[in-house]
């Protein structure tokens, strides 16, 4: 899950998360002595040499706030044409996603434990993205803490920016009220398009594997929203 905004003071611009350390296990310690240099990207603040940190020229998807990495895993292993980018600032879900990806023998992805709105801004070019994904963001739940949300028009703007046209957003959410308030500010920005129609969901596509938390509330009747929208 998608760490969430933080507060910020008048001097402090917020950021896309709330630092949440976690504890490590021994294995997720080894992983990041080992296997960083191989799977990661320090933030350095400047556009990034793509093509130079995969050793090639392939299209792009981009995962902001991977969790524990499953369904950034997944889409490695069935999708090894294109290059994977992830995001996620939980230094324990970055660690157990190291270790999968150097056992499934993966070299077609690379890991940021940074802001994603930071990476997105200064080390991303534009129109350099295939896809963008984002899956359960935090909810937020709280109608007074709505306005921490990852998802808002000048987030939605930059995002836009850096899809190649006819490039996809894909988001999922599990609270139908983060859904609506999706729709409210994407459906409303300017360079994307809804592929269901206005204030349209899909069902859930291969490329995203479900979820034990999914699962575990559709049983208790829990609904989720996938939203894919396109690059005009």
């Amino acid at each position: 899950m998608i760490a969430a905004p933080a507060e910020a003071s008048p001097a402090r611009k917020i950021r896309s998360f709330v630092l949440r350390q976690g504890r490590f296990s021994p294995a997720q310690q080894r992983a990041f002595d080992q296997l960083w240099p191989r799977f990661g990207l320090d933030y350095a603040g400047t556009p990034r040499d793509f093509d130079a940190a995969f050793g090639r020229c392939a299209p792009r998807i981009l995962e902001i706030g991977f969790g524990n990495g499953e369904a950034l895993l997944h889409s490695v292993q069935r999708d090894p044409a294109r290059d994977h980018i992830g995001i996620e600032v939980h230094a324990p879900g970055v660690g157990r996603l190291l270790n999968a990806l150097a056992g499934a023998g993966a070299d077609n992805v690379r890991v940021y434990r940074h802001d994603a709105v930071e990476v997105l801004e200064h080390e991303i070019a534009d129109a350099a993205l295939d896809e963008i994904r984002i899956y359960f963001p935090d909810p937020w739940h709280k109608k007074r803490h709505h306005k921490r949300r990852l998802v808002n028009p000048d987030f939605a703007a930059l995002l836009v920016r850096k899809l190649a046209p006819g490039g996809r957003l894909h988001l999922a959410t599990d609270w139908q009220d983060y859904a609506e308030q999706m729709w409210d500010v994407l459906d409303a920005t300017a360079g994307l398009r809804n592929s269901a129609g206005p204030r349209g969901h899909i069902p859930r596509p291969d490329w995203r594997p479900q979820t034990h938390f999914e699962t575990r509330g559709q049983k208790l009747g829990h609904g989720v929203w996938d939203l894919l929208y396109l690059r005009s």
